[in-house]
């Protein structure tokens, strides 16, 4: 157990690493958990400053879980296999601290598909009879259920492929040109084992749709889009130009034609956000079929561009372009590093400050 100025940190090699107040009063009386999920290759000390911010901004109300079920080569393995894992370390989580009563998820990257598949694993239906419904394409806003016995409050994003690397652009570091990102899709798995099969939607397991498209319908005991519409707030920040991993239109759940024109930030307060939108969700067909098998990964990717803007998202548009720090913009967003990193702060406190504890 260590402690930084009013933060106390409690390390456990097994379950993470705890960020709470130093004061015993204030701990006591913090009743929210954030879960802090890291992207690929990362671990905890990627969340170093966040977890300290969160910490210090709302001492009496969150305890702050940074994940490390999922570290380093880990995040390889699969989305699927790192959700499960994540499912379990919250658990763990929750079991330690039980006044515990709302939980919020903060994911960066990929990590942000691995919350989204650890929340279809940890949802709790409202009641027994419920189990019984039938799977369901439309999830309504005032429907009702819990995440592990929680009040699910935030589930927020930064930089996270919500929408796979497949399509043109999703990987701007590809250039964009087809023949390139083609090939990217082949061999991917070679560089980024399961992980990447399930970004780029290669992977047919036996028969069944690519995870991604799986994962914005309720499937099977996994509910996915239940649990994801349960939350209070879905807030998606996104990098507008320079993330070289992740780009704009996946990372914000949006279609080309709905990205809104680079405009330059008016805020002194939080002079890297550019733009702000809240989406309300869109009126989808119920017959609709978002799980139905395709090869065509543009129509694969409006399913679930369509089935995800079903729910409300709050969309925030980052833009790092007169920083010296642009071209780690993927990083940045994060904070991942405050030593490099530092021009993020304003977009982590833009998040802390409109947080629902």
């Amino acid at each position: 157990m260590g402690e930084i100025g009013r933060v106390c940190v409690e390390d456990s090699v097994q379950d993470g690493v705890d960020v709470l107040s130093s004061s015993d009063d204030m701990a006591s009386e913090a009743d929210h958990l954030v879960v802090l999920v890291h992207g690929i290759l990362g671990s905890t000390a990627n969340w170093k400053f966040t977890a300290e911010q969160f910490v210090r901004s709302l001492p009496d109300k969150v305890v702050v879980h940074c994940s490390d079920c999922n570290t380093y080569m880990l995040t390889l393995d699969g989305i699927d296999v790192m959700g499960e894992r994540l499912a379990e370390e919250v658990v763990e989580a929750i079991n330690r601290r039980p006044g515990i009563q709302k939980i919020s998820f903060v994911a960066h990257s990929v990590g942000g598909l691995v919350a989204r598949y650890a929340i279809g694993r940890l949802y709790r239906l409202p009641s027994r009879k419920d189990q019984e419904v039938c799977q369901s394409y439309l999830y309504e806003e005032n429907s009702r259920g819990s995440i592990c016995g929680l009040e699910a409050m935030n589930f927020v994003t930064l930089a996270t492929p919500h929408l796979g690397s497949r399509g043109n652009k999703q990987v701007p570091f590809l250039f964009g040109i087809n023949a390139i990102e083609k090939v990217a899709s082949r061999i991917i798995h070679l560089i980024f084992r399961r992980t990447g099969k399930h970004l780029f939607l290669t992977d047919m397991d036996d028969g069944k749709p690519p995870l991604l498209q799986r994962m914005v319908v309720d499937w099977g005991d996994l509910y996915f889009m239940s649990a994801l519409q349960i939350f209070r707030r879905r807030v998606a920040y996104s990098n507008v130009v320079h993330d070289h991993i992740v780009g704009w239109r996946t990372s914000s759940i949006r279609r080309n034609s709905e990205l809104p024109e680079r405009e330059d930030s008016l805020s002194e307060k939080y002079p890297h956000i550019v733009y702000e939108e809240l989406s309300n969700g869109e009126n989808v067909d119920k017959c609709t079929d978002f799980a139905g098998f395709t090869w065509d990964h543009q129509l694969l990717e409006e399913k679930m561009a369509t089935a995800l803007s079903s729910l409300s998202w709050e969309k925030v548009d980052v833009s790092f372009h007169n920083s010296i720090q642009r071209f780690d913009a993927h990083s940045v967003i994060q904070v991942k590093d405050f030593l490099i990193h530092s021009d993020g702060a304003d977009v982590i406190h833009h998040m802390i400050d409109h947080f629902l504890t």
